[in-house]
């Protein structure tokens, strides 16, 4: 773990990251494994969130308790497969805004290609995490950071289920004030750009769709 790259390394997140791996897991239990995994990486992504107190009366007596401060934080989901995260994390932060960023990655050139950006208001103000269960190229989540930037968001955090070396170099070389955590940082990249060992295309394995 350092300043831009946290690995969570409990061993829930592993264990149900090896059962998503697996080439025989269905799309039915694929997807329920992706959510879980998002409520135990939101865990993480969301520590030292910041806190204010406020007065409350228990069964018992009045007293000052935490809660949390400042603009409700902003979700933004990497389409298509970052909906799969995004969904779990809204389960466990309701409140929370959220935006979508859509990219398509060139199967020719690995680059991305934008086709849609809605995002909430006062991204300035927000703590921000955008969510993509895969960091392969680091292209596309650089872009779409990019655009987070350009709309306002100072505070961002990236959430992942697995990165591979060469996007964590890209994504370090572009916005390295952007914290990326994640489940497991793999091997490398095939020579068409997809994380190995890895677990497939995740947006295919979610969805159903080859």
């Amino acid at each position: 773990m350092n300043d831009h790259l946290t690995i969570v390394t409990h061993p829930l997140v592993q264990h149900k990251l090896t059962l998503m791996r697996k080439v025989s897991a269905s799309t039915a239990e694929f997807r329920q494994l992706l959510r879980e995994i998002s409520q135990l990486l939101a865990y993480e992504v969301t520590r030292g969130l910041e806190m204010t107190t406020e007065t409350i009366e228990t069964p018992m007596q009045t007293m000052q308790a935490p809660v949390l401060a400042g603009k409700k934080l902003a979700l933004i989901s990497i389409l298509r497969a970052g909906n799969g995260l995004l969904d779990g994390v809204l389960e466990l932060i309701p409140s929370a805004r959220v935006g979508f960023v859509g990219l398509y990655r060139d199967e020719v050139t690995l680059e991305p290609v934008q086709y849609y950006f809605k995002a909430p208001d006062a991204l300035g103000d927000r703590l921000v995490i955008a969510v993509d269960p895969m960091l392969a190229t680091g292209n596309s989540s650089v872009a779409a950071l990019d655009l987070l930037k350009k709309a306002g968001a100072t505070n961002i955090r990236f959430l992942c289920l697995l990165a591979s070396p060469e996007g964590v170099a890209r994504m370090k070389e572009a916005h390295p004030d952007v914290p990326i955590i994640t489940a497991s940082v793999d091997e490398k990249l095939d020579d068409k750009g997809y994380i190995v060992p890895g677990l497939g295309d995740a947006g295919d394995r979610m969805f159903g769709t080859k």
